[in-house]
């Protein structure tokens, strides 16, 4: 007697075939998607005594990998195996370039939300401000805290 189910062998292919066979077919896909997004700019709602009115003028809608996937119909860890399909590295990268270019364009034009485009791209502006010594204002009375501050301010004359 056969131990286990081997019925699994007979199938001609294993797992889900993919949803673009070449770099070129997603290379399209992803094309489509940009001109989705060109196409379909955001419309503002502006609410005055209680009316609501559309603004003139549309609002640039921000390209993102994740509204390329939905767009797609592949969820992120698709797009993400794809990257290190061979073949397809060089359009994944162009796709991830050109997302990136269009937010950070539009944030330097003032079309898009500079802070919010600023954090999704990973731009910070660190800054750290060094004292020496340890400073325990908690504990301090009113009379010993201003004392304190006339001290720093004599420091830095």
């Amino acid at each position: 007697m056969i131990k286990g189910n081997q019925f699994w062998k007979a199938r001609s292919s294993h797992g889900r075939k993919p949803k673009f066979k070449d770099s070129e077919t997603l290379w399209n896909g992803a094309c489509e998607y940009f001109q989705w997004v060109e196409d379909n700019p955001l419309d503002k709602a502006l609410v005055y005594q209680g009316e609501v009115m559309e603004t003139p003028e549309p609002l640039m809608r921000a390209m993102t990998i994740s509204g390329m996937c939905l767009f797609l119909d592949i969820c992120e860890d698709t797009w993400s195996s794809y990257r290190k399909r061979d073949g397809f590295l060089g359009v994944t990268k162009k796709a991830e370039q050109i997302i990136y270019n269009q937010k950070f364009s539009g944030a330097a034009a003032g079309m898009l939300n500079p802070n919010i485009i600023a954090r999704d791209l990973g731009l910070t502006d660190n800054q750290s401000i060094k004292h020496a010594g340890k400073v325990g204002l908690v504990d301090l009375t009113d009379s010993e805290l201003k004392k304190k501050l006339e001290d720093l301010e004599n420091e830095d004359e």
